[in-house]
């Protein structure tokens, strides 16, 4: 059995958010991803993959495809092996426990990616996004994850709403805060980090009492500022610190 034109019509129109939204379908691609994918509570809703692709943790129908036909449907510029359609998961609200990342209009799927793999790695199970932060199941989103997507309660909210009721105590990053290096910092708290350009909206920073910065200490002084996954990392590395 091979790919059908309408399976590759399915596929190419899952690179929109109105169509995955629509559809309640994702993809991810790749070896290691699809199966992290695999191995995980998802529900799978097709998988194509060349002859040389092997995997123990899926034993249903894979539709074999040849590279050329993969790379017709593939958005790396490299095609590896495998592309998967799974289900988009429901998001269930869960209480606030321990700390819990927040952006604010984060538009790059790479920052967004590499900051889902972020919470992966220093333990924060839930992030919170603005409505405006770019889509999760971007294909590009799913790819800088390598797998961490399956492994974080991610939700879509209105995020000044959200900041406004909450009973968490809320930092930000922003120049003129404390010295994130000489503040002792809790571990039940809601860090909300900004978009790549503008940093975080006036009227949600109106709400926030707790700024930190990280400081600079090259000589010439001359960087304006740093990515914003980049500071989520050392910001994270703060909170966490002095845990283990």
């Amino acid at each position: 059995m091979s790919i059908s034109k309408n399976q590759i019509k399915l596929i190419n129109s899952l690179q929109q958010k109105k169509n995955r939204t629509k559809n309640g379908l994702f993809v991810a691609e790749g070896v290691k991803v699809v199966n992290e994918l695999l191995n995980s509570s998802l529900k799978i809703h097709a998988l194509f993959a060349t002859d040389d692709f092997t995997t123990d943790n899926y034993n249903g129908t894979i539709t074999n495809i040849t590279a050329q036909e993969l790379k017709k449907v593939s958005n790396l510029k490299t095609p590896n092996k495998v592309l998967g359609i799974f289900e988009i998961p429901e998001t269930k609200p869960r209480e606030g426990n321990g700390l819990i990342i927040a952006l604010d209009a984060v538009n790059d799927p790479g920052n967004l990616g590499t900051i889902i793999r972020l919470c992966d790695w220093f333990g924060v199970e839930q992030l919170i996004c603005s409505k405006d932060t770019v889509d999760c199941y971007n294909p590009k989103v799913v790819q800088s994850t390598m797998g961490s997507l399956t492994r974080i309660s991610i939700q879509y909210v209105d995020l000044l709403n959200y900041i406004e009721n909450t009973n968490l105590p809320v930092f930000t990053a922003d120049m003129d805060g404390q010295n994130v290096y000489a503040v002792n910092l809790p571990q039940e708290a809601i860090l909300v980090m900004g978009n790549e350009a503008n940093g975080i909206s006036t009227e949600i920073r109106s709400l926030i009492d707790n700024a930190l910065t990280i400081p600079r200490f090259g000589d010439l002084q001359q960087t304006e500022s740093l990515n914003v996954a980049t500071a989520t990392a050392i910001l994270l590395s703060e909170f966490k610190r002095g845990l283990k």
